[in-house]
């Protein structure tokens, strides 16, 4: 059955001769827009999802000797039947494939039935145009080099502020809309300080800027936003999930290593403002660029993140090879947004990846001298070889953003090549144990093809290649994942995937537009952080209306800002920093703050320094969610709830979900009631009346002004509370005796856990964690 459903020519000449092919199309109208099929917008990605597996870049799964991915192949004479085609442009009537799509016969129709990939109707009639149209095929959106195209002329010539907003509006009067009005200054204020620095506006930021909201006093706080240490912690946030960044080597063990200063060195490269192309250059080949700087080559931690094992009895080479490929399908996806990890095993079912260049990529991070088992977990290996030593005197002198308050020196892993090359081979299935022929070191040419060296080529020659003015991704990857942090979506929706199955770009001009702006402007990241939020588009209103819910309800045309929930890190730093407990310290260890009891002890083997969670004590229990240790095997259990990344490889942005989980923590999580209490006992402190005491801390939490309708509600909890607590000591005791943080004195028992109770309630709203 499954020959002759591909070996099918001359069922098909007979089929046609007899006149079995009848199309039962849908009846009526089919709806389908008079317009030129575009191979790209209409056609590539029915191929891609129905066709590809099949009859698509990978040669080992081919059927029929067929390709459908590329123009050559479909518009060749079939081998067993020179006078058919797959495609004959300009007549469906005689391609083969528009007859297999459309017929009725289960042995003949295509895609076939058991794959459960059937046509639409609509699909079907999308490729009969197209091929009626000439069938032109077009190379893959995102593989041709970005241009810059002429700004867009637009009818509301007063509502741009910069030229994202020219591209944008073009596609609202495109689709009848217009934009939202202004956000108010309140809400404006909490997103930028929140999309900059992760942190809410201080009530001294929010009065200052209420007292002048005007575009300059707007443009002066970004300045001041962009130029503070805790701008570098925020864009640390998301580059960690992608450098899947852990405080332990993963794998059953799991034990301890330090990475920590290396990602004291991203925040610090964040807030220098180091390029976009040094920042990355770095990390890929620091020690190639700067093989003196020191600074350089902690920098190459980048690839040393990935998971470790330390159990006894591993086969060295099994997991060795695990590591290369590893920084391989890193550099694929966090650099090119490509799937890089589908080519390992066989040619790439749907990208023009092929496992050669697969493993031609590979050999560059082959090369590194380090061993897939290093040691026993009981040695307490901190950085398995290829490591260097951070010194105290060093952090004095030229290492000074490293946080290393300890006298004794740390260790981190870095790269350090071999010195004598180590061939690379393909593997057959990806398998360690099955080396097939050797490979020289190269970059994937469908991208773009790199001039050869006659010198053997190094890490330094990647980064190259990936910064080339020709290449069409690197920008367009980055670029697009900044304005994801911002608007929740990338102008193309699948950030880690710009591969035939990802998503087309919703503004292909914008995303062309601001990538080669970003290369000509020296790859500037803050410099298109200030674009962005100085953007008409940015300042929008979050209200939604019914004409959105119509037109736009997935906001695709960005004619209102996102409602968005914070990050989990974020949902943290926010209930600190309004209560006064944030410990604003940048960088150093990480720090194990609240967590339930036994889960490390669950899934531990009991050997080694993370057998069990210690808690830390003091001013740790108050740093940043960023520097929440990360136990891959046992990740932060709040934070996983928040949709945080378990860190086991790289990831492109975070699912968002919304589960009673997440209340539940808000509600009852120590951190959280603590920084209640405090904030109650310190307004209480301070002498301030309910009425001021709730003003104060809804305006430090919610950042905006409460209204009457609020703050009559919160006065009636509290009043409540307050008349129950006062016949209740002991429970008013229990609520007061929250987290380690000492008790401000003075404070009556049942006002102050009334007002606890006050403060708990507004850090639940939904407000609270969302940026509006």
């Amino acid at each position: 059955m499954r020959k002759s459903r591909f070996a099918y020519i001359s069922l098909l000449v007979f089929a046609a001769l007899a006149g079995a092919w009848i199309w039962r199309g849908p009846a009526g109208k089919s709806g389908l827009p008079d317009e030129e099929m575009d191979y790209n917008i209409h056609i590539r990605p029915i191929l891609s999802d129905k066709c590809f597996a099949c009859h698509g870049p990978d040669a080992k799964a081919r059927e029929a000797g067929l390709r459908l991915d590329i123009a050559d192949s479909a518009y060749a004479a079939l081998k067993d039947n020179p006078k058919w085609h797959a495609v004959s442009p300009g007549d469906k009537e005689k391609s083969a494939v528009w007859k297999r799509i459309t017929s009725q016969d289960p042995d003949l129709v295509m895609p076939p039935p058991s794959f459960k990939l059937e046509l639409t109707p609509d699909e079907v009639l999308r490729i009969g145009k197209w091929i009626d149209q000439g069938a032109v095929y077009k190379p893959h959106w995102a593989f041709v080099p970005p241009a810059k195209r002429p700004i867009p002329e637009v009818a509301n010539k007063k509502w741009p502020l910069n030229e994202i907003d020219y591209f944008i509006l073009s596609k609202m009067e495109a689709q009848g809309l217009k934009p939202s009005s202004p956000a108010d200054p309140e809400r404006l204020l909490k997103r930028v300080a929140l999309d900059i620095t992760g942190l809410p506006p201080s009530p001294t930021l929010q009065e200052r800027f209420l007292k002048d909201p005007s575009p300059r006093s707007y443009r002066k706080i970004v300045r001041e936003l962009l130029a503070s240490p805790h701008y570098g912690e925020k864009m640390a946030i998301a580059w960690m999930d992608l450098a899947r960044y852990a405080d332990s080597h993963g794998y059953q063990d799991d034990g301890l290593r330090t990475m920590w200063p290396w990602r004291d060195w991203v925040i610090h490269a964040f807030n220098k403002n180091y390029s976009y192309k040094k920042f990355v250059s770095w990390q890929l080949a620091g020690d190639w660029l700067a093989p003196e700087n020191k600074e350089a080559i902690l920098a190459t931690g980048f690839n040393r993140n990935h998971k470790i094992t330390q159990e006894g009895g591993v086969i060295d080479e099994e997991y060795r090879v695990e590591y290369v490929s590893d920084r391989t399908n890193t550099f694929g996806k966090a650099f090119l947004g490509l799937t890089f990890e589908c080519a390992k095993c066989h040619d790439h079912k749907y990208d023009p990846l092929s496992q050669e260049s697969y493993y031609q990529t590979y050999a560059f991070f082959n090369q590194v001298d380090e061993k897939g088992y290093q040691g026993d977990i009981s040695l307490a290996s901190l950085a398995d070889p290829p490591a260097i030593e951070i010194k105290p005197e060093e952090v004095k002198e030229y290492l000074r953003f490293i946080n290393l308050k300890d006298t004794t020196p740390v260790k981190v892993m870095v790269m350090k090549d071999v010195a004598q090359a180590r061939p690379t081979h393909i593997l057959r299935r990806g398998a360690y144990d099955q080396p097939d022929r050797q490979v020289a070191m190269g970059m994937p040419a469908v991208i773009f093809a790199a001039n050869t060296q006659k010198r053997p080529a190094n890490r330094a020659d990647l980064a190259a290649w990936l910064f080339d003015p020709k290449n069409p991704l690197t920008a367009r990857v980055y670029v697009n994942r900044v304005w994801e942090s911002f608007f929740g979506r990338g102008l193309v929706k699948t950030s880690g995937d710009f591969g035939f199955q990802g998503d087309l770009p919703s503004h292909p001009e914008l995303l062309d537009w601001l990538a080669v702006d970003f290369m000509e402007h020296g790859w500037d990241i803050k410099r298109l952080v200030g674009q962005i939020v100085h953007s008409a588009t940015y300042q929008q209103s979050a209200e939604l209306t019914s004409e959105h819910l119509k037109k736009d309800p997935e906001n695709l045309y960005l004619s209102r800002a996102p409602r968005l929930r914070l990050s989990a890190e974020l949902v943290k730093d926010l209930v600190l920093s309004s209560s006064g407990l944030l410990v604003p310290e940048i960088g150093g260890p990480s720090v194990k703050p609240y967590q339930p009891e036994g889960i490390w002890e669950a899934t531990t083997s009991g050997r080694g320094q993370l057998a069990t969670y210690v808690q830390d004590h003091g001013e740790a229990l108050y740093r940043r969610g960023l520097y929440h240790f990360i136990k891959r095997t046992a990740p932060p259990p709040g934070m996983l709830t928040f949709d945080a990344s378990t860190r086991d490889q790289c990831e492109i942005g975070r699912p968002r979900t919304n589960t009673p989980l997440q209340a539940l923590i808000l509600l009852n999580d120590p951190m959280v009631n603590e920084a209640a209490r405090v904030f109650s006992e310190r307004l209480l402190s301070k002498k301030y009346d309910p009425e001021k005491a709730i003003r104060h801390a809804f305006r430090s939490i919610v950042c905006r002004e409460i209204s009457r309708k609020e703050l009559s509600r919160l006065l009636n909890l509290y009043r409540e509370q307050e008349r129950d607590f006062a016949q209740d000591q002991a429970r008013a005791k229990q609520i007061l005796n929250q987290g380690e943080y000492p008790h401000v004195k003075g404070a009556e028992p049942a006002k102050a856990a009334a007002l606890t109770l006050a403060i708990l309630t507004i850090y639940n709203l939904e407000e609270s964690i969302t940026k509006t």
